[in-house]
């Protein structure tokens, strides 16, 4: 594969996948992490697709911030560099996969295909034994992708784990996890973000304790380096001498780390403070960012944040781009109706009332139109804005090109359900946080 070369220097490096979400992608792919960083070695850890909650735990027991990787939101020449720095500086680079390897346009499948990455399959076996071969068998071959070996996962016994083993015939199975008594607490958005587990840490730990690696196997797997890539275009300062305020806590934890790298590339100088805290809006910032997260789960503290309230309607009062995204949106509108039912008052720039959904509201990649070009990224959302705003514009669902989610704008507010990923277009990202913001275009 162009670009990639084996070398002497470098990492072993994984793409760890599965035949669905659910398998034990996240707690395999944190139990090898944590299990490397013990032993003293330099662990990167990636992950394939649009997500914020999963790298928030993988960089928990890796020790390192974990940055995204996606044919189409993040693009192969970002996705390369990643790949690049993250072998030139680790003994393992873990990438964990996306629902099950092939689902998705592009799959995780695809991005493995891309840059010439082993696959590291994890299989559910709490309830089968010699099947797990038929089902790794199809996996490797229906792609095909090359595949570097199995974790077997929710292993009963050591004959169960022989059973699983006989029956991958040619490939080799590399470790195993048992039945988790504990598992990583989920909500409806996924994984609890890892400040709300107090004894986080010591479940890692045990993880790593409880994974059972044929080290040997896991040698004898190739050293990958990547050439280096070309530098990247140099980012325009189109945000130099801007101060971005970024609403940071536990009701807007929504991240990217390269929409921070993005902005302090366009030359923005960045102040977070906490909602949830009830701080205001820093003194003296250009542009405010909320991003996404858990405002319904802080409905009562949010409502009570009366400095934090004033602050932002004064912001919008003053005329600051205020760009917020899915709970940060939430957070803007007039009310929050949690999932119990109970309703909550907000800031109310944005005229209507959000309410939870017991079911999935919006899922998949989405691309926003903008002055500056279309900004890729994601939406994900259980809740639903019922507002009598006209959108300005819709973003639009990739690969369909169907109608997505409604973008609002009042005043130099620009509110979607839609989490843009900075990096893919950074003067679309200036232009909805500048001064004289050009915003969503219809």
């Amino acid at each position: 594969m162009e670009g990639v070369v084996m070398e002497t220097r470098g990492a072993r490096i994984v793409l760890v996948a599965a035949i669905a979400s659910g398998q034990g992608k996240t707690t395999v792919t944190a139990a090898l992490a944590r299990r490397f960083r013990r032993m003293g070695q330099t662990v990167r850890v990636l992950k394939c697709g649009p997500d914020f909650i999963d790298p928030m735990l993988l960089e928990r027991a890796s020790g390192a911030p974990v940055h995204s990787l996606d044919l189409w939101m993040v693009g192969p020449e970002l996705c390369r560099q990643r790949l690049a720095a993250a072998a030139g500086e680790a003994d393992v680079v873990l990438i964990e996969g996306v629902m099950g390897l092939y689902d998705g346009k592009p799959s995780a499948a695809d991005l493995a295909r891309e840059f010439g990455i082993p696959v590291l399959a994890v299989i559910d076996a709490g309830a089968m034994a010699q099947t797990a071969g038929a089902v790794v068998m199809g996996l490797r071959d229906y792609g095909p992708v090359q595949l570097a070996g199995v974790i077997a996962n929710r292993v009963g016994s050591e004959g169960h784990a022989r059973m699983v083993a006989a029956s991958l015939r040619d490939i080799p199975l590399l470790g195993t996890l048992p039945k988790q008594v504990r598992r990583l607490p989920e909500r409806h958005l996924g994984l609890v973000v890892p400040d709300e587990v107090s004894d986080l840490d010591a479940l890692l730990d045990d993880l790593a304790n409880q994974v059972q690696l044929d080290d040997a196997a896991w040698q004898a797997l190739p050293v990958q380096a990547f050439d280096t890539p070309l530098p990247p275009q140099p980012v325009p300062r189109l945000l130099a001498g801007k101060t971005v305020a970024i609403a940071r806590d536990a009701a807007f934890c929504f991240l990217y780390p390269a929409n921070l790298d993005t902005l302090r590339a366009l030359g923005a100088e960045l102040a977070f403070f906490s909602p949830l805290a009830d701080q205001p809006v820093p003194g003296g910032a250009d542009a405010v960012y909320l991003p996404g997260g858990y405002p319904e789960l802080h409905g009562a503290t949010l409502a009570d944040a009366r400095r934090w309230q004033a602050s932002i309607r004064a912001a919008h009062a003053a005329g600051l781009p205020i760009l917020a995204e899915c709970g940060g949106m939430m957070a803007l509108s007039e009310s929050i109706t949690d999932k119990e039912g109970r309703t909550w008052p907000m800031a109310g720039l944005l005229p209507g009332h959000t309410r939870m959904q017991p079911r999935l509201a919006g899922l998949g990649s989405q691309g926003m139109p903008t002055a500056a070009g279309e900004l890729r990224g994601h939406t994900f959302h259980y809740s639903k804005l019922e507002t009598e705003v006209t959108p300005v514009a819709h973003a639009l669902k990739h690969p369909s090109g169907a109608e997505g989610e409604a973008v609002y704008r009042t005043g130099l507010l620009t509110a979607s359900y839609f989490h843009a990923f900075f990096a893919s277009n950074p003067e679309a990202a200036a232009s909805l946080l500048g001064q004289h913001s050009c915003g969503a275009q219809t």
